[in-house]
């Protein structure tokens, strides 16, 4: 099964971004990347408030604009907003200049100042230079511990809700997304 924990070895590169909550509590921490979306968003939420659990959804800067309301919903019923870039761009693919226009342009639709903000880079992809410009501008950099694999259509739900479980550990950071590649 392709769920797995992110190598030791590979946060310890980039020791400055988030990969999981120091806490002996047992306590997970959920996020969804790339909504708010119309069909999964609400889903998404009415799961959270059965189990009465939050949440962090990094959301990308057009959905925003195009959901403004769902955007609300999420506010409103107690979870976090992170910056996921305007359009969902590849920070490996793209200049330094471009990745920061896009940053920019999803926190003006956020609407709160970059050091009250989380940020996560779109497929966990980021150049050392973008990283330190993120960094720089004082959001902070969240990672996860544990990549759920949730867009895989060939996923076992249950098999994969039990490897989630055996890989989860105090402060693991689980990524799902709120975005139809991942609906079941």
């Amino acid at each position: 099964m392709r769920i797995y924990r992110t190598p030791i070895w590979l946060q310890g590169f980039f020791k400055d971004y988030t990969w999981k909550i120091p806490t002996s509590e047992r306590v997970i921490y959920l996020s969804f990347d790339d909504g708010p979306d119309p069909e999964v968003t609400p889903f998404v939420l009415a799961q959270l408030e059965n189990y009465k659990a939050k949440a962090c959804f990094f959301c990308v800067g057009d959905n925003l604009i195009k959901y403004p309301e769902i955007a609300e919903r999420i506010r409103q019923e107690g979870h976090e907003i992170g910056n996921h870039t305007q359009h969902h761009i590849k920070g490996w693919s793209s200049r330094l200049e471009t990745y920061i226009k896009d940053i920019q342009q999803c926190q003006e639709n956020i609407g709160l100042p970059p050091e009250k903000t989380l940020f996560r880079p779109p497929y966990g992809r980021i150049t050392r230079k973008q990283g330190r410009w993120v960094l720089q501008q004082g959001y902070r950099c969240i990672m996860w511990d544990i990549l759920s694999y949730d867009y895989d259509k060939t996923l076992n739900l249950n098999d994969a809700l039990k490897r989630i479980i055996s890989l989860s550990r105090e402060g693991s950071i689980i990524v799902f997304h709120d975005s139809k590649k991942a609906q079941a």
